[in-house]
């Protein structure tokens, strides 16, 4: 029995945007993205029931984006709503979407996003984005759109945030070490292993017109510290970070294999087969620092609900905010760094851009590409998005053919349970020895050390987050304490010596 068209979901129009040279905003991004995906998709821009927008957290943008960008564009009777932060929020918008077009529930909605951070720095030279990101907006006045998905709030507990972990460029690097640990690399290995992957994500960036860096970088360029590529927190170098200073826009026409039909689009519908999504604990109560159960779950119940495995996959995007990010999302699949295949289909957001949340929904419109211009000689795509400091994951496969039994939003509430009982009980005072579980050394731009936190474990298997006395911080320079015995004492925050 053959699946009903109006309810097979497909991504039938695909536009993205960018901004070298004049200043711009979020919502003149996203505009000129949709006028893009109508140009790519025509016929459908009446069809549009529902326009969602990822959220804007990096730049200036108003309490109703979404509704501005509809009017722009002159739409009609169109339910307005924004997303949730986390760069998970793309593939969680088209997994929901699809999801309701296979249920009967939604006919055609666009899914849309962007960030005009390099704008905002250049009207305000001192204007910082991760300030922007973290403002508190709840008690201004005036319309607003309805807001959609999961709080990024409580990704970071009490703990991280008395230790100053309020960054992810300084604890990413943390879950750094403890994988480094388990590889058994030192910090400069562990810059070499993380330059190879990224060196060939630079070439893939230097071929992508929406790249915001359009050349091939060597693995020397990117792991050699020098005054223009400092260390950042060990091991990353300046290099190996999301690059958010830019001005990029990014549009999803979703809609059902019969309004396709219809409108003459067929032949350049990509298929939606399957999505998943699972949440990780606060950084100190996980049990993996360099690993990622939710990951893992999400992706055992995407392939699975899929039919497929990653043998069958011919395009993979994943997340790449920060190297280790990468190197999780790969490990928990299965995927070699080093696979012919690649790890990125837009050049990885150090290369490519991090336009904030809205990263994903230029990788999976490079996935979706590529499948289209395969004429079926590919056949799948995987595309992951992570929010947070690893902790929101949604994840997605794409086809260049129908599914035999439709759209599956996979159901991993059972994995999420499990998740969620085997937290660690975090404490915020101690007095006693604990083994570091995984450390960084943050560094101001002069190359000194700002910062040494660590996550670590106590004699009885409770964690504490803890900063370094200023006694040892300068000799801590070059070196990760993984695996070490310090010393623990104090509270708000607890502070460790050697």
């Amino acid at each position: 029995m053959s699946l009903d068209p109006t309810r097979i979901p497909v991504l039938v129009g695909i536009g993205q945007s960018i901004e070298r040279d004049g200043v711009t905003d979020a919502v003149d991004l996203a505009t000129r993205a949709a006028m893009a995906a109508f140009e790519d998709a025509p016929g459908l821009v009446d069809k549009i029931q529902r326009l969602s927008m990822v959220a804007v957290s990096f730049s200036p943008i108003g309490l109703a984006p979404a509704t501005e960008v509809s009017e722009r564009l002159k739409l009609t009777d169109v339910r307005c709503e924004a997303s949730t932060p986390g760069g998970n929020s793309p593939q969680w918008l088209m997994n929901r979407a699809c999801h309701e077009i296979a249920r009967g529930e939604l006919e055609t909605t666009i899914i849309l996003g962007a960030e005009a951070t390099r704008s905002m720095r250049i009207a305000d030279p001192d204007a910082d984005f991760l300030r922007a990101a973290t403002q508190d907006r709840s008690q201004e006045a005036g319309p607003r759109d309805e807001v959609v998905g999961a709080s990024i709030r409580g990704m970071l507990g009490p703990a991280e945030i008395e230790a100053n972990l309020l960054r992810p460029a300084d604890t990413y690097p943390i879950f750094e070490s403890a994988l480094a640990a388990k590889l058994g690399s030192t910090p400069e290995e562990s810059r070499q292993r993380i330059a190879a992957f990224m060196s060939r994500s630079s070439e893939v960036a230097a071929k992508n017109p929406f790249a915001w860096f359009q050349q091939a970088r060597s693995v020397e360029e990117i792991a050699e510290a020098t005054p223009a590529n400092r260390i950042t927190a060990e091991p990353y170098t300046k290099c190996m970070n999301s690059f958010a200073n830019v001005d990029q826009g990014s549009a999803l026409l979703v809609t059902s294999l019969a309004i396709a039909k219809q409108a003459g689009l067929a032949d350049q519908s990509v298929f939606a087969w399957s999505g998943a999504t699972n949440t990780e604990l606060v950084p100190a109560a996980r049990r993996e620092l360099g690993g990622s159960p939710a990951i893992r779950a999400a992706a055992k119940a995407t392939f699975s609900a899929a039919g497929v495995s990653l043998d069958d996959i011919d395009f993979i995007d994943l997340y790449s905010c920060f190297p280790v990010a990468v190197e999780v999302g790969a490990a928990e699949i299965g995927l070699a760094l080093d696979d012919a295949r690649g790890l990125t289909q837009t050049g990885g957001m150090s290369f490519f851009g991090g336009p904030g949340n809205n990263y994903t929904s230029h990788g999976i419109a490079a996935v979706a590409l590529r499948l289209r211009e395969s004429n079926g000689s590919a056949r799948f795509g995987y595309v992951s998005g992570n929010g947070g400091v690893l902790s929101k994951h949604s994840l997605g496969i794409y086809g260049s053919e129908p599914p035999s039994g439709g759209f599956v939003l996979a159901d991993t509430s059972a994995a999420q349970a499990e998740i969620d009982a085997s937290a660690l009980e975090v404490v915020h005072e101690a007095n006693a020895e604990a083994s570091v579980d995984g450390s960084t050394v943050v560094y101001d731009r002069t190359g000194n050390p700002a910062a040494a936190p660590i996550i670590a474990s106590l004699a009885d298997g409770r964690r504490v987050v803890a900063v370094a006395s200023e006694e040892i911080l300068p000799t801590l320079a070059g070196r990760t304490l993984v695996g070490e015995t310090v010393r623990v004492t104090g509270a708000n925050p607890p502070v460790y010596t050697l």
